[in-house]
C-alpha cells in the first residue's frame, strides 16, 4: 500500500468475507487494500484509527423522495443528503415523484440533476417514471442514465403522477424489459383499494382496513405474471403484506427475475402501537401487525426479502393532520434507518454484516452499483463509523430533515454514527458537516 494516501482501521471491518479487524487502504478515493490490522503505514498516509468502533460500508439508500425542485418546503437534496450522511448513508437514488417537474423526461432529469449537483452532501442517482403517456420517453430515460423506472399500480397522491392500468404496464414493462432495464412498482391493487372501507378519521384501526393486504397481494401476482410473460426485471418496493411472501418465494424459485424491498418503518413500528391521530405513522401501504412484522423478518433472514429501504417520504407538518384519510402518506427515515434497524435486528438475533448485506450490497446491486456497497478493493472509499452498543433517544429538533416530523420521536436506538466518508474524505464527525462532496450518478452502461 505504499501509495496509500489514507489507512482507516478498525478492530472490527465488516468485509465481504466477514467481520474482522483490519486496515483499509485508501488512493485517489478508491479502496485499494484491505489489509492486516497491524499493517504498516506508509510516510505521508493520513492515519485514522476508530477503535472498537465498527467500520461499515456507506449505506445505499435506493428509495428516497427528495422532492426538490417543486416541493423544496417539503425536503430539498440539501437538507435530504445531509439527513443521509449523519445517518451513515453515503448514495441514494431520488424517486421520481414529488418533485415538479417529475423525473418522466429526459429534459425534466436535466432539471432535476442541475438542482442537485451544487447541494448533494452524497452521492445521488436518479430513477425515471413510467407513465399511462410516456412509454416513448423510457429508453432515452435509459440512455441518459437513469437506475430503472419507477410505475404505481394504484394512485399515487400526486396528479402529475398517473397510475398504469393492467394495458400500460404491459405496454411499458414490454419497452423496458427490450432494453434490458428495471421496473420498480408500488404494488397495490386500485379495485381492492376501491372495495375497502373507507371510513376517514382519526382511527388508525380504519386506516389500516383501508389499505388491505390483498390489494398489495394481487398487484404482486399480477406484476409476477408480466415478468414472467415478458422475461422482464421487476423489483416490489416497500413490501407490508407478508401474506404476499410465498407468491414471491415460488417465483425466484421459478426463475421469475423479481427483488423484493421493505422499510425500517415495517420492521420496526406495529400497528399496535400506533396512536389514533398520529398521521407521522401513516404510509401506503400501511405499518401492519406484529404478527406480520414478524414474518417480514424471516423472509429477509431466508431471502425472499432481498433489501431494506427508507421510502423517506417528507411532507410538511401542516399536512399531517388528524384524518388517517387525508392527511400526507409518508415516513421520513433517512436519518435513523440504520439505527432503526439494527436495533431491531440485534434483538432478533440479526448482525451487522446482515444489516450491511441488507442496507448497503445488496441495493448497491439491485442499482448496479459496482462501486459501492462493500469494504474491498476497487470500491469507492465510502465508509461509516458506528458505535453500535451507544444508544440514543430520538429528539426530532436534532434532525436534519427540512420537516422534523417523525414517527420514531421518544424512542431509544441503539447505533450512533461517529462519522462518514465519502471517497475517503470524512463528510461528517460528530454531527458536523463539510460542504456539499456528493456526485450526480448515472447508470454504467
Amino acid at each position: 500500500m505504499s501509495d496509500a494516501e489514507l489507512v482507516v482501521r478498525s478492530t472490527r471491518v465488516i468485509t465481504p468475507e466477514g467481520t474482522r479487524a483490519a486496515a483499509v487502504a485508501v488512493a485517489g478515493g478508491k479502496i485499494t487494500a484491505v489489509l492486516p490490522y497491524d499493517a504498516q503505514v506508509p510516510s505521508g498516509a493520513r492515519f485514522e484509527d476508530f477503535g472498537d468502533d465498527v467500520l461499515l460500508p456507506g449505506l445505499v439508500d435506493t428509495h428516497v423522495h427528495v422532492n426538490d425542485p417543486g416541493r423544496t418546503h417539503w425536503e430539498g437534496f440539501w437538507t435530504a443528503t445531509r439527513a443521509a450522511a449523519a445517518g451513515g448513508i453515503t448514495t441514494l437514488i431520488d424517486m421520481p415523484l414529488n418533485s415538479l417537474p417529475p423525473t418522466t423526461t429526459v429534459d425534466n432529469l436535466r432539471t432535476k440533476q442541475q438542482v442537485a449537483a451544487e447541494k448533494a452532501h452524497i452521492d445521488v442517482g436518479f430513477w425515471g417514471g413510467a407513465l399511462p403517456d410516456n412509454v416513448k420517453d423510457l429508453r432515452p430515460l435509459h440512455d441518459a442514465g437513469v437506475f430503472g423506472f419507477k410505475a404505481f399500480l394504484s394512485p399515487s397522491g400526486v396528479d402529475e403522477f398517473p397510475h398504469l392500468d393492467q394495458d400500460r404496464l404491459a405496454l411499458s414493462l414490454a419497452e423496458i424489459a427490450g432494453f434490458g432495464g428495471l421496473l420498480i412498482v408500488h404494488a397495490e391493487d386500485p379495485h381492492h383499494l376501491e372495495a375497502a372501507p373507507q371510513q376517514g378519521g382519526p382511527k388508525y384501526a380504519d386506516f389500516l382496513a383501508s389499505r388491505p393486504r390483498d390489494a398489495e397481494d394481487t398487484a404482486i401476482a399480477g406484476l409476477i405474471a408480466a415478468a414472467r410473460r415478458l422475461d422482464a426485471r421487476v423489483h416490489v418496493l416497500h413490501l407490508s403484506s407478508s401474506d404476499a411472501l410465498p407468491l414471491i418465494a415460488a417465483a425466484k424459485a421459478e426463475g421469475v427475475r423479481i427483488t423484493v424491498e421493505t422499510c425500517p418503518h415495517y420492521l420496526t413500528l406495529t400497528a399496535e402501537e400506533v396512536p389514533d391521530g398520529a398521521s407521522e405513522f401513516k404510509c401506503c401501504p400501511p405499518i401492519r401487525e406484529s404478527a406480520n412484522q414478524d414474518l417480514l423478518w424471516q423472509a429477509l433472514a431466508d431471502g425472499t426479502i432481498d433489501c431494506v429501504v427508507t421510502d423517506h417520504s417528507p411532507s410538511t407538518a401542516d399536512l399531517k393532520t388528524a384524518d388517517f384519510a387525508t392527511a400526507w402518506g409518508g415516513i421520513s427515515g433517512l436519518q435513523l434507518s440504520l439505527a432503526a434497524v439494527w436495533t431491531e435486528a440485534r434483538r432478533r438475533g440479526h448482525d451487522l454484516a446482515d444489516v450491511v448485506r441488507w442496507m448497503s450490497s445488496r441495493t448497491a446491486g439491485l442499482a448496479g452499483l459496482d462501486q459501492k456497497g462493500a469494504i474491498e478493493a476497487g470500491r469507492d472509499a465510502d465508509f461509516a463509523v458506528l458505535a453500535p452498543d451507544e444508544t440514543f433517544t430520538v429528539d426530532p429538533a436534532a434532525l436534519q430533515h427540512r420537516n422534523r416530523v417523525t414517527a420514531y420521536a421518544g424512542k431509544t436506538l441503539s447505533g450512533v454514527v461517529k462519522s462518514t466518508w465519502l471517497r475517503g474524505e470524512r463528510i461528517v464527525l460528530d454531527g458536523e458537516f463539510t460542504d456539499p462532496k456528493g456526485r450526480l450518478l448515472t447508470r454504467t452502461p
